[in-house]
């Protein structure tokens, strides 16, 4: 990974370390963080976050900006993958509202 999405990785573990046990886990080019085995968010090359929200939320938060529906190679994810342009999360306060999106969908996971 790229010296951005560590940057990033680190960002994220600073923000929830100490509200929640995570997990990290590479995987697919990514640092993942998992809560109670499923992923909540992942930092990816670049600093692009990708974050996992319910599927109703998702088809709301693609629109804002610096959101897309996240890709996998050649595969367009589901409405409740999201990436996130690092410009969209510049400060901490704009990261922790795309964490807290996430942490809304582990109820339901």
């Amino acid at each position: 990974m790229d010296a951005a999405g560590i940057e990033l990785a680190d960002r994220i573990r600073a923000l929830l370390g100490a509200e929640l046990v995570l997990e990290e886990k590479r995987m697919f080019g990514s640092r993942a963080f998992l809560v109670d085995g499923h992923i909540l968010a992942a930092s990816r090359g670049g600093g692009v976050l990708l974050v996992r929200v319910g599927d109703e939320a998702g088809a709301a938060l693609v629109a804002r900006a610096g959101a897309s529906q996240a890709r996998m190679g050649a595969k367009t994810m589901g409405t409740s993958w999201l990436d996130v342009a690092p410009a969209s999360i510049a400060d901490d306060a704009a990261l922790m509202f795309w964490l807290d999106a996430a942490r809304e969908n582990l109820g339901s996971s």
